[in-house]
Parts: structure tokens; C-alpha cells; sequence
């Protein structure tokens, strides 16, 4: 039978290495964004054999994320299906990747409702070339830092609890100076960062800061995803500094493959349907996408 309780800190433990099971690519698996993220989602969580359950609920919608982890699937589906029903909501999965569909084919047939999600789509690198920025398509990329370093005296330092309030006081005045096209789901995620920002030290997050003559000017946090995955949650730098967003970027690529040396993909996540983001994200010419699907089981 599935139980589900809302996501508290101490379900780490037992989350953390069923994520490590399903070993995706995804930004949606990992414990941070489900932790970080609560104040938005509302997020119950469940598990049934080696597998993760999770209850999402967005503007009153309730939705299961796929059922991650390790094991049969076919059960777990089953115990979905089953709580949607007793709770009066169709089961409405989101988050699920093309690996997904053929167990789902397997199980339904053809007798699922298949969305595309592409706003909901997470823009994968390869670290090297996030650290290199090697070849003539990042040309622009390289001029930006080469730039920010002849104007600026700065430095890069990894994170610690003593930076949370300058970086607090930064985020606070990035906010001030957002445009009206980035305004939209900003609130959402000014409330995970500063989630991040209470828990960094409990959830074991990797962070960076950008100084530019001894005052932070960008950071950016994230988190391990799969054996070989990073997941950049956040990112932010002051826009009127020339380059900063270019160099936090790749500082913060070049601190994590020091400290993980096993990391092969960069996960900078989705691009929420902001065309600003989008077009800054397929800038760095992703080597793969993520893409995510809506389904409805009937």
C-alpha cells in the first residue's frame, strides 16, 4: 500500500541512493530539487520496494513524478493508480524521459496519452567543454571572459556558510534589477534559493562564488545527480558586469571537476519557457537534451 508524508530533510537518506539507482540525466530525480522546491510544489513522498514515489501538487493540480529507482515497475504503477484513484485525480505522471516510454509501451500499450513538455526540458554539457570552451561556436563565450578578466579584479571561491548573507544581499538586488520578461516564476525560485541557502550545509550542496574586487558579483550551487552528473540548481551574476554570467559558469564547472573528478555532464536544467533563458542556454550548444513528457494513464 502507498504511504506518503511531506518531504522533511531526514528522507535523504534513504532518497539519495535510489536516485543513484535510476542514474538519470534528469535535474528532476535528485532529493535537492524535491527539498528545494517544496514551498512550490508541495511534495509528498513515498516508498514502495526500491522505488520512489513522489506527489507533486502545482496551483491545486496534484501529479506523480516517475517513479525512480530500481526494481519492478509494474507494481508500483499499480499502488499510483490505485491512491489517484481513492483521491479522486486521474494518474498524470510528469517529468518522464524518453528512456521511460518503452516500459510504459510495454506495460499500456498504446493506451496512455503522451504530452511534450519541451519548456520542461534540461540542457545537458559536457564538462570539458564548459571548462575548455574550446571551438569556434563559443568564440563569443571566451572574448566575454577574456573581457570580464582585463576589467575586473576578482577571484573565484567555493561557497561556504560565511558567504550566505553577502549572497542573500546580492540575490536580493539581482531581484531588484529583473526586466519584465524575466519576472515570470522568479518568486518560485527566489523561495528555493533561499531554501538553499537555510539547508546548504544539510544537503551537502557545492557552490561557488564570483568576487570582483572583494564583493560577490555571481554564485552559483548544485548538487551530484547521478554517478557521472551535475546538476547546476542556480546560477546568478550581476548583467552590468560584462561577463560575469560566462565566468561564474565556467569557475564553477572547473571547482566541481576538481572536487568530482568522475563528472562527464553538466545538468544546467530547463529553460521554464523564458525565451531570454532559452536563448541563453542553447548559446553554449548543448550536446543533449533531456527531454520530458506529460502522461495520463486511463
Amino acid at each position: 500500500m502507498l504511504e506518503l508524508h511531506p518531504v522533511t530533510l531526514a528522507d535523504k537518506a534513504w532518497i539519495d541512493p535510489i536516485v543513484l539507482a535510476e542514474n538519470s540525466l534528469s535535474a528532476d530525480y535528485n532529493f535537492g530539487n524535491i527539498f528545494l522546491w517544496d514551498e512550490t510544489y508541495h511534495q509528498h513522498v513515498g516508498r514502495l520496494g526500491e522505488r520512489m514515489v513522489t506527489l507533486l501538487c502545482y496551483e491545486h493540480v496534484p501529479f506523480f513524478a516517475w517513479p525512480v529507482g530500481s526494481g519492478e515497475l509494474a507494481p508500483v504503477l499499480d499502488e499510483m493508480a490505485a491512491y489517484a484513484a481513492a483521491n479522486g485525480f486521474p494518474l498524470v505522471l510528469r517529468g518522464v524521459t524518453a528512456d521511460h516510454l518503452p516500459a510504459l509501451r510495454q506495460l499500456y500499450g498504446d493506451s496512455f496519452s503522451l504530452e511534450e513538455e519541451r519548456d520542461l526540458w534540461d540542457y545537458v554539457y559536457t564538462a570539458e567543454k564548459l571548462d575548455t570552451l574550446t571551438g569556434k561556436h563559443l568564440h563569443g563565450k571566451r572574448n566575454h571572459i577574456n573581457r570580464f578578466e582585463q576589467e575586473n579584479d576578482w577571484r573565484f571561491d567555493p561557497l561556504t556558510a560565511a558567504d550566505i548573507p553577502a549572497c542573500q544581499a546580492m540575490l536580493d538586488a539581482w531581484m531588484a534589477d529583473c526586466g519584465e520578461d524575466e519576472r515570470d516564476g522568479i518568486d518560485d525560485e527566489y523561495r528555493a534559493i533561499q531554501r538553499a541557502f537555510r539547508y546548504y550545509e544539510p544537503l551537502g550542496l557545492d557552490g561557488g562564488v564570483l568576487r570582483v574586487s572583494g564583493r560577490i558579483a555571481a554564485f552559483s550551487i548544485g548538487e551530484m545527480a547521478s554517478a557521472d552528473t551535475f546538476d547546476a540548481h542556480f546560477e546568478k551574476a550581476y548583467a552590468h558586469i560584462n561577463g560575469a554570467y560566462p565566468m561564474i559558469n565556467r569557475e564553477f564547472v572547473r571547482y566541481i571537476r576538481a572536487i568530482h573528478p568522475q563528472v562527464r555532464w553538466i545538468n544546467r536544467e530547463d529553460d521554464t519557457g523564458r525565451p531570454s533563458l532559452r536563448q541563453s542556454k542553447l548559446t553554449y550548444h548543448p550536446d543533449r537534451m533531456v527531454e520530458k513528457y506529460k502522461v495520463v494513464i486511463p
